[in-house]
């Protein structure tokens, strides 16, 4: 990364500096779609240098230090400061519905309709998006740097090479609406609220697609084998 020493940078210039100072794990926690909206609010001073919480202490120094903004704690309302996880699915659990694949925002879910999935650990940010749109709880995060938290237990060749998935990701997103004509989902979060990591999952609508039949079907027999693990 560049030397963060230099805050007199152009408006645009300062967009990119802090965009290279965030650790790039799309999390949304800071109240933002992705770290690159994040970085722009910044750069506008539309927000605050202390809502990213995997990039901790550190990562809001850094972002001080391109800002000349005072440092501040980390803002509690987005998180704490703690280890990076990764995620891991129960194949015992899993029924293929396919909702953590078009949540995870690095395609690091790998898996088809109705057959088991499988997270790529080496690639996975530890965002956590992916487990409250689980609908039979099988995503379960594991610990992936024992005590080491912010920018000790993410690098700079993490950050990039997750910056560069999420752009293929956001690509391939793009080719699938034209090649479809279905919207793009957006994932954006309200502007500068920040996303809770318990935050309720709401009620899925009534199925009207094929498809959500069959999710909700998948569903229901997974509920029932829950509660008659015997049958």
């Amino acid at each position: 990364m560049n030397d963060l020493s230099d805050a007199a940078a152009p408006p645009g210039a300062l967009f990119q500096r802090l965009l290279e100072a965030l650790p790039q794990t799309q999390c949304q926690r800071c109240g933002y779609k992705d770290c690159s909206a994040y970085a722009q609010a910044m750069a506008l001073g539309e927000a605050d240098i202390n809502r990213c919480p995997p990039g901790g202490a550190q990562g809001v120094a850094r972002l001080a230090a391109l800002t000349h903004r005072p440092l501040r704690p980390l803002d509690p309302a987005c998180g704490t400061e703690e280890p990076r996880t990764t995620v891991t699915i129960d194949e015992h659990w899993c029924i293929g519905c396919t909702l953590c694949i078009k949540a995870c925002p690095v395609d690091a879910i790998v898996g088809a309709n109705k057959l088991m999935h499988t997270v790529l650990p080496d690639e996975c940010t530890g965002c956590g998006l992916c487990i409250p749109v689980c609908p039979v709880d099988c995503i379960h995060p594991v610990n992936a740097s024992a005590s080491a938290t912010g920018w000790d237990a993410w690098s700079a060749a993490q950050a990039l090479r997750s910056q560069q998935r999420y752009a293929q990701h956001q690509e391939r997103l793009a080719r699938q609406t034209l090649e479809e004509g279905t919207p793009t989902p957006s994932g954006d979060a309200p502007a500068g609220e920040c996303i809770s990591d318990n935050a309720p999952v709401a009620d899925a609508t009534p199925p009207t697609h094929p498809r959500q039949a069959a999710i909700a079907q998948a569903l229901e027999r997974a509920r029932a084998l829950r509660q008659n693990p015997q049958r």
